[in-house]
C-alpha cells in the first residue's frame, strides 16, 4: 500500500474543471516528481493533498485513510507539509521566527529530526542570517527558510511546489543537494518541477501532467526523452 496516493482525483475552482481523474502513489522514502508545462494542474494536485482545495474523501488517501475532505489545518497534523511556490515568508518575523512557524499546530517531540539545530545544518547560511527580516534575503535563501519551516513539522510527506522557479543555477544545485538528507531523515517527497532534466535526476519516478490530467508516468530509467517531451507538449506521432 502507497503511503500516499490519489485515485480518479477530480478538483475544482468553482466551476472549471483543474484535474480531471489524476492517479499517483507515492510509496515510503520514495521521491517522486510531477513535471509539466504552467497551468498542466501541478499546483492545484499539491493544493488538492494539502487541503487547501477540497476534493472527494476517498480521491485522496494517506497511509490507508481517506483524506480528501480534510481540512488543511489537520492534513499538517497527519504528517503532511508542503514547501509553497513563492516561499510565502511571513515579512514581519525573522528568519528563525519563520522556522519556528513550522512548529505551529504540533508540539515539537523529543525525538524529532528536525529542529532548529539541524535545519541550520542543512542550511548553514541561514545560521549567521536568523535575526533577519526572512524577505530580507536573497530568493534563494528564502527558499531554503520555506523548505526549513517545512522540515520544522517533521512530515512524513514533503510536498515541494517548484522550488527552483526564479533561482539561478547554483542555488538550485544547493537545494537539490539537500534532498538526499531530507529523504534519510524518513519523509517522502514530492517535487514540482518545470525542469526536465532536474527531476530526473532526483526522482525514483516521474509523473507528466498536461490540462489536468497524467499524460505519462515510470522510472526515469524507463522513460525516453522523447516520450516526455511528447507528454510535456501534447505532441504525437
Amino acid at each position: 500500500m502507497a503511503l500516499l496516493s490519489t485515485h480518479s482525483l477530480t478538483a475544482y475552482y468553482g466551476d472549471f474543471q483543474a484535474l480531471f481523474g489524476v492517479d499517483i502513489a507515492l510509496e515510503e522514502s520514495e521521491t517522486i516528481a510531477i513535471i509539466g508545462a504552467n497551468g498542466a494542474g501541478k499546483s492545484t494536485l499539491m493544493r488538492a493533498i494539502t487541503g487547501l482545495l477540497t476534493s472527494d474523501a476517498s480521491g485522496i488517501q494517506y497511509d490507508g485513510q481517506p483524506i480528501g475532505d480534510i481540512p488543511a489545518e489537520d492534513i499538517m497534523k497527519l504528517g503532511i507539509a508542503m514547501v509553497p511556490e513563492g516561499r510565502k515568508l511571513f515579512p514581519s518575523l525573522s528568519v528563525e521566527e519563520n522556522l519556528q512557524i513550522g512548529y505551529y499546530g504540533r508540539k515539537p517531540q523529543p525525538g524529532d529530526y528536525w529542529q532548529i539545530d539541524a535545519i541550520y545544518d542543512l542550511f548553514p547560511a541561514l545560521k549567521d542570517l536568523r535575526r533577519r527580516p526572512g524577505t530580507a534575503l536573497s530568493g534563494g535563501q528564502q527558499q531554503m527558510v520555506a523548505i526549513g519551516r517545512a522540515l520544522m513539522s517533521n512530515p512524513r510527506v514533503l510536498l515541494c511546489d517548484e522550488i527552483s522557479l526564479g533561482l539561478a543555477p547554483v542555488i538550485i544545485r544547493d537545494i537539490y543537494k539537500a534532498l538526499p538528507r531530507i529523504q534519510e531523515s524518513g519523509a517522502s517527497t514530492i517535487i514540482v518541477e518545470q525542469d526536465i532534466g532536474q527531476a530526473m535526476k532526483v526522482a525514483d519516478r516521474v509523473y507528466c501532467m498536461m490540462e489536468g490530467r497524467v499524460t505519462l508516468s515510470g522510472t526515469p530509467e524507463e522513460l525516453s526523452r522523447e516520450a516526455i517531451h511528447n507528454a510535456y507538449f501534447g505532441e504525437t506521432e
